[in-house]
């Protein structure tokens, strides 16, 4: 499992010499102030006081975390857990423009779809059988679909998650899974469609949904009324 690791963080640590959302950097490093201790607001974090940076502020984990190398606790209705590294959990990452994320999936655990408005998910099987795919956004053509793309995904296979678009991922297999993922932001941001259509709060107006999905009020009274888990 540690060579394993070793060679996921390997290869994610590449998404770094791609394109990222995140604007670069115009000093060797910028490490974010906490939110809590910020006296202004800015597009994403602001810059701690360079002389007061060390190397903890470069380092995941930190005192009295788990690492990447502990399982997440897949013990809820969906059956994943995504232990994310962004630069919420590692503050050197800010203006870096990459962050990286590990998840579990219990058998037939389900990651369910979501999108990352900020970034580009480059996804790395550890352990397991994924069944994974995203889907396109709307075409220019009414009268055609939007497309969607999937694939079985074996240890050592990668996938691709274009930016902004819906993906998700199934463990299809009767064991766990796990996988580490790259993306292209240091705070990618994730919206789970169906926690953010019937879970809102306020929650979104009873008309404005009958007639989106064509559905009769009652099963939207039904899935609002439920507990939309948040696995993040």
């Amino acid at each position: 499992m540690a060579v394993r690791l070793l060679i996921s963080v390997l290869f994610i640590s590449l998404v770094s010499l791609t394109y990222a959302s995140d604007p670069a950097p115009l000093q060797d490093f910028c490490v974010a102030v906490k939110d809590d201790d910020a006296k202004v607001f800015v597009n994403g974090k602001i810059c701690k006081d360079p002389n007061m940076v060390s190397a903890d502020d470069f380092l995941f984990p930190g005192p009295n975390m788990p690492g990447l190398n502990v399982p997440g606790n897949t013990s809820n209705p969906l059956g994943s857990k995504v232990t994310q590294v962004n630069v919420n959990q590692l503050p050197g990452l800010n203006t870096l423009g990459i962050s990286l994320v590990r998840i579990d999936y219990a058998p037939y655990g389900l990651n369910p779809p979501h999108t990352h408005p900020r970034a580009t998910e480059v996804l790395v099987v550890v352990e397991g059988t994924l069944y994974v795919g995203f889907v396109t956004s709307n075409p220019a053509n009414p009268n055609v679909k939007n497309k969607l793309f999937t694939k079985t995904l074996n240890p050592g296979d990668v996938f691709v998650f274009p930016e902004g678009l819906i993906h998700f991922q199934f463990n299809v297999g009767k064991t766990n899974a796990v996988v580490f993922a790259g993306l292209s932001s240091q705070n990618p941001g994730v919206i789970t469609i169906a926690n953010a259509v019937f879970g809102s709060n306020p929650p979104i107006n009873l008309d404005v949904l009958t007639k989106a999905f064509q559905v009769d009020t009652n099963v939207i009274k039904y899935l609002q009324g439920q507990f939309w888990w948040n696995i993040d």
